[in-house]
């Protein structure tokens, strides 16, 4: 499996576009979950951003704070099964928080559609509290979905939109065991803590950013710095330089739900007309 950390902007649509392909082939990734509540502009998501990224091979899309800043969306999440918003969001907001997917898993040997055997993923979209937005308990709300999803698959991955380090680390060791993999977003920042807990749970704090590293997580640093220094309410505008793509490569065993090993991914856009590079 395959996790795409936040997707910024167009930049970021655009290294997922070239270089995921290419990514799912070398590395054998049977499903990819992307974050992408900042695709659009590094504010929200569209229902055509959503569908471009669907269609360059992400199976599922998580959101979190932004989820609803493009209006045109609302009523998509209510209607499209692929993207997620965060489970903790009150129970008449559009859309869902987890969904279960099918996906085909070759075995080691196997290359034709004959040798896969399918099997079910489920992806949990949850956020945080810590210096956010109020919501409900992220911890509350998401056991008595566990109970539901795992009747129908040992395989469920978590997505935990939070600013706060402890916070995500309190919700890995909360869901180690009952889930195959606990991995921040929304910080932009990759960190070098990835893991298996002991109950056989893939854990990382914050997988990190799809887009402009040329940057201050993905935005224009010019204005960035003039938001910081001298408090003018300026809106941010992407960055273009140095893109990269991060991400992480979880390895779960299907018949458990048990990961059985998490690999971090940070790769430079390659130059158009090249695969993206492994490893």
């Amino acid at each position: 499996m395959l996790f795409l950390g936040d997707v910024c902007a167009e930049p970021g649509r655009n290294v997922v576009r070239q270089e995921l392909a290419g990514l799912r082939q070398q590395l054998d990734i049977d499903f990819v979950i992307a974050n992408g509540e900042n695709a659009a502009g590094g504010y929200g998501i569209t229902p055509a951003i959503a569908d471009a990224l669907l269609a360059a091979g992400v199976d599922c899309i998580t959101t979190g704070d932004h989820a609803y800043d493009r209006k045109e969306v609302w009523e998509y999440l209510g209607t499209e099964p692929r993207i997620l918003r965060p489970l903790n969001f009150p129970p008449q907001a559009p859309g869902k928080g987890h969904g279960i997917y099918e996906c085909q898993v070759r075995s080691d040997e196997g290359t034709q559609e004959t040798d896969a055997a399918e099997v079910k993923v489920a992806v949990v979209s949850l956020q945080g509290r810590v210096f956010m937005k109020a919501l409900d308990c992220p911890f509350r709300r998401v056991l008595p979905v566990l109970d539901d999803i795992r009747r129908e698959t040992p395989v469920v991955f978590v997505d935990i939109h939070a600013e706060a380090t402890a916070e995500k680390q309190a919700m890995g060791w909360f869901l180690d065991g009952r889930v195959s993999a606990v991995l921040g977003s929304h910080t932009h920042v990759q960190t070098a803590d990835e893991a298996i807990l002991p109950g056989g749970t893939a854990y990382i704090t914050d997988v990190g950013m799809c887009g402009s590293f040329d940057s201050i997580l993905g935005m224009n640093k010019d204005l960035s710095l003039r938001r910081m220094i001298e408090m003018v309410p300026v809106r941010l505008n992407p960055a273009t330089g140095d893109v990269r793509i991060n991400g992480v490569c979880v390895d779960v065993e299907p018949a458990t739900g048990r990961a059985l090993a998490i690999c971090r991914l940070s790769l430079p856009m390659k130059p158009p007309g090249n695969q993206a590079g492994g490893g």
